[in-house]
């Protein structure tokens, strides 16, 4: 069913501006990032709409100008204009021209606000269509919002036929490798929820900016989706920019990100080569088939991270993710949308009270690569032994063979690599009958030992973890025959009184 936008409607905007009051019970803040070059004569009217406009279920509006090394006089004019409305405006300058995607990228880092959108400096997009883009945020619990041009029921301004084939096409094309459905890949009005922004690398200084974005959210997975809005192009007398060539831009540009994975900016928490590694969607695959058949109706998964198995084994009757990172339990949160199956929580393996709550609510728990990180794995198994009901099972996936062990280890933040003996004597310490023991990946382990041990790399590159996961279809069908131990070891143990 298609959730209705019409504001004038009293009863569904109070269901809505109760569940964004849940949502931001002290009200959010809507960031309007303007980059702007060569825009003296618009600019401030654009500014002035901007102050004016009244968005339902956003308290407060931040205006994030970036002037991209203008030369037209448009910097004073907009140093002058902001100076006369208190903090309501930042005002950036670059100091040279380096595009729109260059501005962004900085607007995107000054932003404070809960959602970002960018909106142009040109007048071609009306302030007041924000409303419309603020409501699939709750209603639908969106990550991303475009304002498509080309959806009925807002008027445009009817202009060059050749532009508008031109974008069809780009569309088209975006389309093809994405997956999305889209009907405006080119639309400047863009809006998304800024931890998603934030976490976003952009690499595009110029109008590719708009194909990459896009290329980038479909391979994030993000809920997106589209609103009509108003459109008031202009001619190239009155000033318009972009040009044929930018549309070979962005042919290249569709190509490019299609066959580069570069999804995540660094963290702060190490996560550098997960977010490597979470482009082997293949792998990710493999792993939850390996472990799946062991899994129960009741999940707790600790150590979720960004989801990268989760999602290969929801739906559940009832399935917790849980993780200690924020940004992994923003991602998560993401994935739970729309999914009442799915809780996400944070819940810290080697700390007992992070369980209170949770005993015996769970017939599975599943720690994937996390019982090597911790301090103390008695703890963390016993803390495992907490949520689990009787006779419920617990299946880990830890690093096997210590002669495997290298920088990758360490920036991984792995204690030590397990090998059999090790595991099961932790298991049955903590109270837990081990019921299956299985080498995985066999494959890769070779290359590990060659990259950490021989070459001495803290990583994977780029070429290795596509070809990689491009072959993983063929790998887990011999992996079985190596002779060698696995790279990973898998356990399933099941839950004694001892371990209550």
């Amino acid at each position: 069913m298609t959730p209705s936008f019409d504001l004038s409607s009293t009863e569904p905007s109070r269901s809505w501006e109760d569940q964004w009051r849940k949502s931001f019970p002290e009200g959010a803040t809507l960031s309007v990032i303007v980059p702007v070059y060569n825009e003296r004569y618009l600019v401030v009217e654009l500014l002035t709409q901007l102050l004016a406009v009244s968005v339902p279920g956003i308290a407060r509006l931040e205006i994030v100008v970036v002037d991209d090394g203008s030369n037209d006089g448009t910097t004073a004019v907009v140093q002058e204009f902001a100076s006369a409305h208190g903090d309501r405006i930042q005002v950036i300058v670059q100091p040279k021209n380096e595009g729109k995607g260059a501005a962004i990228r900085t607007g995107v880092d000054a932003t404070t606000g809960d959602l970002i959108v960018i909106q142009d400096a040109d007048l071609e997009y009306d302030p007041r269509d924000l409303s419309t883009m603020v409501r699939p945020f709750l209603e639908d619990s969106a990550d991303v919002v475009y304002g498509s041009r080309f959806a009925a029921s807002s008027p445009r301004r009817v202009l060059y036929f050749r532009h508008t084939l031109g974008n069809r096409i780009l569309t088209f094309l975006s389309n093809l490798l994405t997956e999305l459905n889209l009907t405006d890949v080119e639309t400047c009005y863009k809006m998304f929820r800024a931890s998603l922004l934030k976490s976003i690398p952009i690499r595009s200084n110029d109008f590719a900016f708009e194909i990459e974005i896009t290329a980038k959210i479909a391979k994030r997975h993000c809920r997106v989706y589209e609103v009509p809005i108003s459109y008031r192009g202009r001619t190239y007398g009155e000033g318009k920019k972009i040009g044929w060539v930018d549309g070979f831009i962005a042919l290249f540009a569709i190509l490019r990100f299609w066959l580069v994975d570069d999804l995540y900016k660094e963290d702060g928490f190490g996560g550098r080569i997960l977010h490597r590694l979470e482009r082997a969607q293949r792998f990710h695959g493999w792993l939850a088939d390996a472990v799946r058949p062991w899994l129960g109706a009741q999940v707790l998964e600790i150590g979720a991270s960004i989801g990268n198995i989760t999602q290969q084994l929801i739906p559940r009757d009832h399935y917790v993710a849980s993780d200690i990172n924020k940004s992994y339990l923003s991602y998560l949160r993401t994935l739970a949308a729309a999914k009442p199956y799915l809780d996400v929580e944070y819940i810290d393996l080697e700390v007992p009270s992070s369980f209170d709550g949770s005993e015996a609510r769970f017939d599975t728990a599943l720690c994937l690569n996390l019982l090597a990180q911790v301090d103390d794995p008695m703890v963390a198994l016993h803390n495992l032994a907490r949520a689990l009901k009787p006779g419920g099972r617990v299946v880990l996936y830890v690093p096997q063979g210590q002669m495997l062990f290298s920088r990758i280890d360490e920036d991984l933040g792995h204690r030590c690599r397990y090998d059999r003996r090790m595991l099961i004597q932790e298991l049955q310490g903590s109270g837990f009958t081990v019921e299956h023991l299985q080498d995985f990946n066999r494959v890769a382990a070779p290359v590990w030992w060659w990259n950490g041990r021989v070459l001495g790399r803290h990583d994977f590159s780029r070429v290795q973890l596509k070809m990689f996961d491009l072959l993983v279809p063929i790998f887990k069908r011999f992996d079985r025959f190596l002779l060698w131990p696995g790279l990973g070891l898998i356990a399933v143990a099941r839950k004694t009184e001892k371990a209550e």
